[in-house]
């Protein structure tokens, strides 16, 4: 099976980057699958439904989330009736939506599994425990052809710790939320693929995908000065791209990163 996974895609900048360079990646990879993160999509802070749609017209399948994924409250009734749309699992139970969903392929079943970390960030319930039972009832081999599992966590040592967990029971581990791609692709001795931050969906010349000016200032007076908003110039389309055996294993991970102002780097055909 072949899976393509976004980094999270930030404003209009990383939409339209998104738009122009997935045609291309879908001819060039032939994706089974394609995974977005989408929770900083309404101008860096939450999804809309009619974003949400453009997204599932680009040929984006599944959008997984964080913890911007309720800042535009209209996504709270779209999300009940939307299984495309996933918020992190380990939310408390009443919370709209759903944090896993089974979804099916030509290529065979896919559980996508969206949770959130817990070190400097909001409180939540144990994610290891949320993915846990979501697996035991879903198992790769059994239940599901493949699985893949969004991390989205502000450590690299909870996302790392989270992939040693599931190593041998999950195809993929990514980590989102920091939006800097990490140089640490690689499929662990149990054959799951990892890795730490799938990047963002940006404009990099900006402070992890927002406009420079705002972030600055605030690291130098702390003090308030404005909103964060968007970077606008040319953005990078970063994620990962994966395959799997027949057991539902990775036997191959490798970085995208496509168009602004990083190096580019595609997965050789």
């Amino acid at each position: 099976m072949k899976i393509l996974f976004l980094g999270d895609i930030i404003g209009k900048p990383g939409r339209d980057a998104v738009a122009a360079h997935l045609p291309r990646l879908r001819s060039l990879l032939s994706p089974d699958l394609v995974i977005a993160n989408g929770e900083n999509a309404a101008h860096g802070f939450g999804i809309t439904r009619s974003i949400a749609e453009e997204y599932f017209g680009m040929g984006i399948d599944v959008i997984t989330t964080g913890n911007h994924w309720a800042d535009q409250k209209e996504i709270l009734t779209v999300i009940e009736t939307e299984d495309r749309i996933l918020r992190p699992q380990n939310y408390p139970p009443g919370t709209p939506g759903r944090g896993a969903n089974l979804y099916q392929t030509p290529a065979g079943n896919v559980l996508v599994v969206n949770v959130m970390g817990r070190v400097f960030m909001d409180p939540l319930d144990d994610p290891f425990a949320a993915v846990e039972a979501q697996i035991a009832a879903c198992p790769l081999g059994e239940g599901a052809d493949a699985i893949v599992v969004d991390i989205h966590a502000e450590t690299t040592s909870e996302k790392m710790a989270m992939a040693h967990f599931l190593d041998g029971r999950a195809s993929l581990v990514v980590g989102t939320h920091t939006h800097v791609p990490t140089a640490d692709a690689q499929i662990l001795p149990g054959g799951t693929a990892f890795q730490a931050d799938a990047g963002a969906c940006a404009d990099y010349d900006s402070v992890i995908g927002m406009d420079k000016a705002e972030p600055v200032q605030r690291f130098l007076r702390k003090m308030s000065g404005a909103r964060f908003s968007p970077a606008t110039g040319p953005a990078t389309v970063c994620g990962v791209y994966v395959e799997t055996g027949k057991d539902g294993l990775a036997t191959r991970i490798e970085p995208v990163r496509i168009g602004g102002r990083l190096m580019q780097a595609l997965p050789a055909s």
